[in-house]
C-alpha cells in the first residue's frame, strides 16, 4: 500500500505530473480548467487512509466549453487513457468498473488503455447538475435556499490547479457566502429551530421520558452545532462530516467540552448547564456579528416552569426585523433553507430534488 497523501494533494500531482503533459503535447490549444471539485472527503479536506478504499485516488475534473466539451470530450478521455502513466506517487491511475451502488476501487494497471478519473466535462451542465442553478446568470435569494450546503461546499472547497477558462475563481468567489441579508434569514431560522425544542428535554425529563430527553437534547446539539457555522460563516456538510467540520471552528475549544457534556449527562439537570451555557456563548456570538440589534445573551427561566433556556425566540426575531431586502422579507419567516427543513441524503445530496422541494415552501413570486 503506497503511503498516503491528502486526496487534494495526490490530485495535484496527478494534473501537474501525468494530465499536462499530455494535454500540453496532444491539444496545445485547448482552453481548459483542472481541478478537484465536487463529491469525496477529499474535496473538503477530510479525508484520510480509512478513505482509499473507495471513489478515492489519482483523479481531476477537465471544465470545458460547451462547443469543445460536447465535439472533444470523449477523444481527450480516451487520449489520456492511452498515454496517463499508470501510477502517480505510487497509487495506481486504474480504476474498477462501478460496483454495485456506484463505487470504484484502485485497481492495478493492466496491458490496456487506463480506467481513469480524469472527468472531461461542460462547466455548464456540470454546474446545473451540481446546483441547480447556474451561478454565473445570478443568484435570487431562493436560489441560495435551494442549494444545500454540502452541494455549495462541493463548489467552493476543494482546489482549482489552472483555470484556462477564466470561470471557476469567480464562480467559487460568488459561492463564497451568502448575501448578509439571506445569512440573516438563515440565522433566525436557525434560532427559531432552537426555541422550538429549548425547554423540551426537561419537560420529557419531568414527565419520566428520560430517553426522549436525550433524543431532544441531541437535537439541540446538532442545532446548535449548525448555528455555530452560520455564525463562522462555514457551510454545513451533510451529517457524516458535522462534527469534523465543527470542530475547526474558532468555537470549538469552547463548546465542543459542553455539548458532549451534555449528550453523555446521565441526568436532565446534568444536560441543563452545558446546554444553557453554549446556548449564551452563540447568543454572544452573534450579536457580535453586528447584522441585528444586540440581544441580552443570559438564559432564563420558562414562564414558571423549573426549566432554563435562552428564549431564542428573541435572537429570531430581531435578526429577521433586519432584513431590508424585500425579496428576503417576503419569504416565510421560519422556513429557512433547505437543510433547515429537510434530512434526507437522497434529496439534499441531489440539486434538482432539492430544488423542487425548496420551491414548493418559497415559490417564485407572480410576474
Amino acid at each position: 500500500m503506497p503511503t498516503f497523501v491528502p486526496g487534494l494533494s495526490l490530485a495535484a500531482a496527478t494534473y501537474r505530473e501525468a494530465v499536462r503533459p499530455i494535454l500540453d503535447t496532444v491539444f496545445p490549444g485547448l482552453v481548459y480548467s483542472a481541478a478537484l471539485l465536487g463529491s469525496g472527503s477529499e474535496v473538503l479536506g477530510y479525508d484520510t487512509a480509512r478513505s482509499t478504499d473507495h471513489d478515492w485516488g489519482p483523479r481531476l475534473l477537465l471544465f470545458l466549453h460547451p462547443t469543445d466539451a460536447h465535439g472533444h470530450a470523449r477523444h481527450i478521455t480516451d487520449v489520456i487513457a492511452e498515454r496517463i502513466p499508470r501510477s502517480v506517487h505510487g497509487w495506481s491511475t486504474n480504476f474498477s468498473a462501478p460496483e454495485p451502488g456506484g463505487s470504484t476501487v484502485l485497481e492495478p494497471a493492466g496491458a490496456g488503455p487506463i480506467n481513469h478519473r480524469v472527468e472531461v466535462v461542460d462547466l455548464d451542465a456540470w454546474l446545473i447538475a451540481g446546483l441547480g442553478v447556474d451561478p454565473r446568470n445570478g443568484m435570487r435569494a431562493r436560489d441560495w435556499l435551494a442549494i444545500p450546503g454540502q452541494l455549495l461546499l462541493e463548489v467552493t472547497a476543494g482546489a482549482v490547479f489552472h483555470d484556462g477558462l477564466g470561470e471557476l475563481a469567480p464562480i467559487r468567489a460568488a459561492l463564497a457566502w451568502y448575501p448578509d441579508d439571506v445569512w440573516r434569514y438563515l440565522l433566525a431560522c436557525q434560532w427559531r429551530r432552537i426555541a422550538q425544542e429549548e425547554a423540551f428535554p426537561g419537560r420529557c425529563a419531568e414527565a419520566g421520558d428520560d430517553l426522549g430527553s436525550r433524543v431532544v437534547t441531541a437535537r439541540l446539539v446538532r442545532d446548535l452545532m449548525r448555528l455555530a457555522l452560520l455564525i463562522e460563516r462555514r457551510y454545513p456538510p451533510y451529517s457524516k462530516w458535522l462534527g469534523t467540520a465543527f470542530a475547526r471552528l474558532r468555537c470549538a475549544p469552547q463548546l465542543q467540552p459542553l455539548l458532549a457534556d451534555a449528550l453523555a449527562a446521565p441526568v436532565w439537570p446534568q444536560r441543563e448547564d452545558p446546554l444553557c451555557r453554549a446556548y449564551e456563548i452563540l447568543a454572544r456570538a452573534h450579536n457580535e456579528l453586528g447584522l441585528a440589534d444586540p440581544v441580552e445573551p443570559t438564559v432564563r427561566p420558562f414562564h414558571d416552569r423549573p426549566f432554563r433556556v435562552l428564549a431564542a425566540d428573541r435572537l429570531a426575531d430581531t435578526t429577521h426585523r433586519a432584513i431590508t431586502d424585500p425579496e428576503v422579507s417576503a419569504l416565510p419567516p421560519h422556513i429557512g433553507g433547505v437543510d433547515q427543513f429537510v434530512d434526507n441524503t437522497d434529496v439534499l445530496g441531489a440539486a434538482g430534488r432539492a430544488r423542487a422541494v425548496a420551491t414548493a415552501l418559497h415559490p417564485p413570486p407572480p410576474d
